[in-house]
């Protein structure tokens, strides 16, 4: 079988859960189908059964405002992706930034289209802040993407409820394929190195967060939760890339309040990409892994940092009560029943309870940590992730 991947991230360009999965999932494909993968950057490597091509910005976009730049600019590559000429049984979208492509390609020519629902515009409204206009045009090029593909992926069941509730999909042109873990890349690492390179004190508790700084990852939930921590907890941010200048000044006056109310604690923000080994000392290391999303389809964090061996924190939202097993794994803060924000004062105050809790009591700490290990490992593999894939996309050819 040939297969076609158009994404927006592929390794090593990758700056969040998506990427990772497009990088695992094609690599435990490789082999099994032809792969030709597309993608935005400057990627060339070409061998029988594996391409990857990158595509620069192909549209001088400098004339629209600035909101609208990064989804013209998608566009613009999804269509010169779409002029060359695919030699493929059906085509594979991820994300909106390639959903374009996907339809153009679809119909141009004539091939099966599959999406993988890694988020969903309708439950990410504060995109409003960051595009503008585009977000209506992102949304709109998603529900046709959706509603007209042969096969629609999603990441979990919560997913697939969402895209029940939001869009004209007829069910069972719906898959459930969860993401998965690489249990070697993702374990326990008795290394400190890293740690001591960004100042971080590996024998003193640490809280951790990794992910983007965006309303959808809940960061200032936690911002507002760091007052309300034992003044002994640490707290460690692995947070770039801010989706707009005001949330950044959002949480930069956050921690700065932060700091006032107990000047003795040791907060780092370390507002870059961070690479693997780096980011699994981090999670092997933390008293606690903190998950305060406002939206999650599935939560990858999560499950990386289980199979690091560490408890997770999380809030009851999306995929993630999928993952964490409350109680066992990790601990899930309820949020309100209402259109999803970045949280509110009683979450704040609840994620800190349970931080304080679990802080408190490393024996259960432990336990939870050897149970999330377990899960991840047992239950969560890209070749299962693989297997699954290839029945979705043997089922849209047919």
């Amino acid at each position: 079988m040939r297969v076609l991947i158009l994404t927006n991230e592929f390794p090593p360009s990758v700056y969040g859960g998506a990427g990772v999965h497009v990088g695992e999932l094609t690599n435990a494909l490789r082999g099994r189908v032809e792969l030709d993968i597309r993608t935005f950057g400057d990627h060339a490597h070409d061998e029988p059964g594996w391409r990857v091509h990158g595509y620069p910005a192909a549209l001088d976009v400098s004339r629209a405002p600035d909101e609208l730049r990064p989804v013209l600019s998608a566009f613009g590559r999804n269509l010169a992706m779409a002029a060359d000429a695919p030699t493929a049984d059906l085509v594979h979208c991820h994300t909106w930034y390639t959903h374009l492509g996907g339809l153009v390609i679809g119909q141009a020519y004539g091939l099966p289209l599959v999406v993988t629902v890694h988020s969903l515009e309708p439950l990410r409204p504060w995109k409003r802040e960051q595009l503008g206009g585009g977000y209506d045009a992102s949304a709109w090029v998603e529900r046709e993407a959706l509603e007209g593909a042969d096969g629609v992926i999603a990441v979990s069941d919560a997913t697939r409820r969402d895209v029940l509730d939001h869009f004209d999909v007829d069910p069972a042109r719906i898959h459930v394929v969860h993401n998965g873990i690489d249990p070697v890349d993702f374990a326990p690492d008795p290394n400190r190195d890293t740690l001591r390179r960004f100042g971080i004190d590996p024998a003193a508790p640490y809280v951790l967060f990794v992910g983007r700084v965006t309303r959808q990852k809940g960061i200032t939930t936690l911002v507002d939760a760091i007052p309300h921590l034992d003044p002994r907890i640490a707290v460690v941010l692995a947070a770039g890339q801010p989706d707009t200048p005001e949330i950044a000044r959002e949480v930069e006056a956050g921690l700065a309040e932060a700091r006032a109310v107990a000047p003795t604690r040791s907060i780092h923000w370390i507002p870059e990409m961070l690479d693997r080994r780096t980011v699994r000392q981090m999670y092997s290391h933390a008293a606690v892994f903190v998950c305060p999303s406002a939206y999650e389809p599935f939560g990858l964090t999560n499950l990386e940092a289980m199979a690091c061996g560490v408890p997770v924190v999380a809030t009851r939202v999306g995929g993630i009560p999928e993952i964490v097993d409350h109680g066992r794994t990790g601990l899930l803060i309820d949020v309100p029943d209402e259109p999803a924000t970045d949280g509110g004062a009683d979450v704040a105050l609840a994620l800190a309870a349970a931080i304080n809790d679990l802080v408190a009591d490393p024996a259960r700490r432990a336990a939870m940590g050897e149970a999330g290990r377990e899960r991840a490992v047992e239950q969560f593999s890209w070749a299962g992730v693989a297997n699954r894939t290839i029945a979705v996309y043997e089922s849209v050819v047919r």
